[in-house]
């Protein structure tokens, strides 16, 4: 029988904490740009007006989240993102603009497919995140952006060994999928005991087909990235652990504690980047599935 282990140790067949279809990933050179940060009291409201000026002003190839203890709101924009759209984008803001911090990073916030050693589903490469159950019927998430182009997934780039299908898949707004177990060969051990929201500053490792695991912290939380084709995605976990193409849909976790599936960025884990992360529990309650 086949053990498909959700652990970050892989296997040259198999990884269970694998990873893939197009990740995203951001560079970890941010250097402060148009604003800094307010000096005084800042209310909530108009810190959430602020985001929601960003976000009318569709700008494609930034991400942004508010930073209440600061009074900012933090964006992030990638090397897409010209002067003019910038200007476009403090614009929007308007008397607000003191309220904003931009940093750039270099690379380009989209998804990225890559051959590899993952899932595989029509001519697609993913990686699986984590194992879940409902009742007596066990499940693993992905990536939404993964399961939305393909019905089915397999263990191997010539579909000689089939898992089961997408049951249900989000992206744009979110980013997760939900895939069935069919293949009783396949076993699906746990590993994992809670899904808790994560904290900025926490210590986490993500793991991916294509570069393995690799460590970092959280930076921000509650964050919304518009990848370069316009889709935005909403609520996420950004880090600056870097992640390289293929290594989308994997997870995100800190020891037992299961927190998100990879989603996008920019950058390398040569010179490092910045990475966005779907959290499980949203998944999970969308689903009614748990960890285990």
């Amino acid at each position: 029988m086949r053990t498909m282990r959700r652990t970050p140790r892989t296997t040259r067949r198999f990884r269970l904490l694998a990873t893939a279809l197009g990740l995203l990933t951001a560079t970890a050179v941010a250097v402060p740009g148009a604003a800094a940060a307010p000096t005084g009291a800042v209310r909530p409201e108009q810190l959430t007006a602020v985001s929601d000026a960003i976000l009318k002003a569709e700008v494609d190839g930034t991400a942004w989240y508010v930073d209440e203890a600061a009074g900012r709101v933090v964006v992030t924009a990638d090397s897409t993102v010209s002067p003019i759209s910038l200007g476009k984008l403090m614009s929007a803001v308007g008397p607000n603009a003191p309220t904003v911090a931009i940093h750039r990073v270099p690379g380009v916030f989209r998804p990225l497919v890559a051959p590899g050693d993952a899932i595989y589903g029509s001519q697609y490469r993913c990686s699986l995140g984590f194992n879940v159950v409902s009742g007596s019927t066990y499940y693993f998430l992905t990536a939404g952006h993964c399961g939305n182009v393909a019905p089915d997934w397999y263990t191997d780039l010539a579909h000689s060994e089939r898992i089961g299908p997408t049951v249900s898949s989000t992206f744009p707004g979110h980013d997760y999928a939900l895939v069935r177990y069919d293949n009783s060969a396949l076993s699906h051990p746990g590993g994992f005991n809670s899904a808790p929201n994560a904290f900025v500053g926490e210590s986490v490792l993500r793991t991916g087909s294509t570069t393995g695991t690799h460590g970092g912290s959280v930076t921000g939380v509650n964050a919304t990235v518009r990848y370069t084709d316009g889709g935005i995605v909403t609520g996420l976990i950004q880090t600056n652990v870097c992640a390289e193409a293929g290594d989308s849909g994997g997870p995100l976790f800190d020891g037992d504690k299961a927190l998100g599936l990879t989603s996008g960025g920019s950058g390398d884990c040569t010179s490092g980047g910045t990475t966005f992360y779907q959290p499980v529990n949203a998944a999970l309650t969308a689903y009614h599935v748990n960890v285990f």
